[in-house]
């Protein structure tokens, strides 16, 4: 995950490591000028105006890796979305059996301990079938799209994502 945020903005990250003594990370990431980032604030601010970046409604956000929900929860906050997080197919599916949670989109990773994202979201699906899915994985889609297809209204987001990936796919999930 470190690897691939870091390569996104153009930095490198080198790992040295003495067995039985030490690993150090060394991380370098790609300094701008301030008209550089001027500009960059324009045209955010611009992509801001022309494209309605607040999100509306409910996500259920199913993650085994905690520094992985965290991002992902903090990404969908920004972005306007409420958030329920889950550490686990179990815990998700326990959540989900209060009748009175409407959730709009269910985000999750793909391949976690005990039940995995299809299976937890095939069951979930039978008491709630309009709800939308996002798989997320750092594995290729290839690794499990037989079973995705039997998922209906779900689409795939790959790992290491942005901030901006995660809110625009829910987004576009959503409406």
């Amino acid at each position: 995950m470190a690897y691939g945020i870091v390569k996104q903005t153009g930095g490198f990250i080198f790992v040295d490591s003495v067995v039985a003594r030490e690993t150090v990370f060394t991380i370098y990431l790609p300094c701008y000028q301030t008209s550089e980032v001027n500009e960059a604030q324009k045209v955010l601010s611009h992509s801001k105006e022309t494209e309605n970046e607040e999100g509306e409604g409910v996500v259920l956000l199913v993650e085994d890796e905690a520094p992985v929900r965290a991002f992902a929860s903090r990404a969908l906050r920004l972005g306007g979305y409420t958030v329920i997080e889950a550490d686990s197919a179990e815990v998700a599916l326990k959540t989900l059996e209060d009748p009175s949670l409407d959730v709009d989109v269910f985000v999750t990773d793909v391949v976690m301990p005990g039940l995995d994202g299809p299976s937890w979201v095939r069951q979930a699906l039978r008491d709630r079938p309009d709800v939308k899915v996002v798989f997320v994985s750092g594995y290729a889609e290839e690794a499990f799209e037989e079973g995705q297809k039997k998922i209906p209204n779900s689409i795939f987001l790959p790992k290491p994502f942005s901030l901006k990936d995660l809110t625009q796919t829910v987004r576009k999930q959503i409406h």
